[in-house]
């Protein structure tokens, strides 16, 4: 039988892990009970992704084969993951997966938030890899932002996409990038808003980025076509050396000036 609060078991010292975005409500709610939140989407253990071979096809994004490998590593008591249209198909049946090889609750959510936060990380100015870091980490707060603190600048670059898994790529890019996509609705805690996702700037060189195997890579080489400077790009597990020499040809042939890197 389905419980009806499925956070009343929960600790101040529980340690919950999140796949995705659950909705402001969860988190808030997280928060006030004083979980600690692991961010099952981000690398959090040092082990070979192999690993996750048995449970999930090598097809899956590598995203999504991070979680599972953090979920069975780490000493959890609880997981919410969003199922719904801010995330992805794919998801629905990781948290299958998840409750089968784990001996603790996996709480599906569909988060549908449609009150918009702002963005102003995405336009600010500061090193790409910090703004990733700072929105990244924001999934884990209900807290609303200090917009004043991170005035917008002028862009030179566009990253249009999700959180790369290897955020290493993110440091070839100047201070001066704006994010778009995904990220954007990340940071607006609205997962689900198509069309905040769908708004690129034209007047700047774009990078287009998804995952490999991800949904997303349809919408991002639909987008790039579309960018009079847009460039497709999506990866897997790592950033090679030569997708680094791309991105960093494709921003230099753009005009984008490397001293602001």
């Amino acid at each position: 039988m389905k419980q009806e609060n499925p956070f009343a078991q929960l600790r101040p010292d529980s340690r919950v892990g999140i796949v995705g975005i659950p909705p402001l409500a969860v988190i808030g709610r997280l928060n006030s009970l004083g979980a600690h939140i692991h961010d099952l989407d981000e690398p959090q253990v040092n082990t070979d992704m192999e690993v996750t071979a048995p449970f999930l096809p090598r097809v899956y994004c590598a995203i999504l084969r991070t979680a599972v490998l953090n979920a069975l590593h780490l000493e959890l008591d609880m997981i919410v993951i969003d199922v719904g249209p801010g995330k992805c198909d794919c998801a629905l049946h990781v948290s299958t997966v998840l409750q089968d090889m784990l001996n603790i609750p996996v709480i599906r959510t569909r988060n549908e938030d449609d009150v918009p936060f702002g963005h102003p990380l995405c336009e600010t100015r500061m090193s790409l890899l910090e703004k990733f870091k700072r929105i990244t980490a924001g999934v884990q707060s209900a807290a609303p932002y200090q917009p004043e603190k991170f005035p917008p600048c002028k862009p030179t670059a566009g990253f249009w996409g999700v959180p790369p898994r290897d955020f290493s790529l993110l440091t070839l890019f100047p201070d001066t990038t704006h994010i778009y996509g995904w990220t954007r609705c990340m940071e607006n805690k609205t997962p689900a808003d198509v069309e905040l996702e769908e708004i690129f700037n034209a007047d700047v060189p774009t990078i287009f980025f998804a995952q490999s195997f991800c949904a997303k890579t349809a919408l991002a080489k639909f987008l790039a076509a579309k960018h009079p400077r847009g460039l497709f790009l999506d990866v897997d597990v790592t950033c090679s050396s030569s997708t680094q020499a791309k991105i960093q040809a494709f921003l230099e042939l753009s005009g984008v000036d490397h001293a602001s890197r």
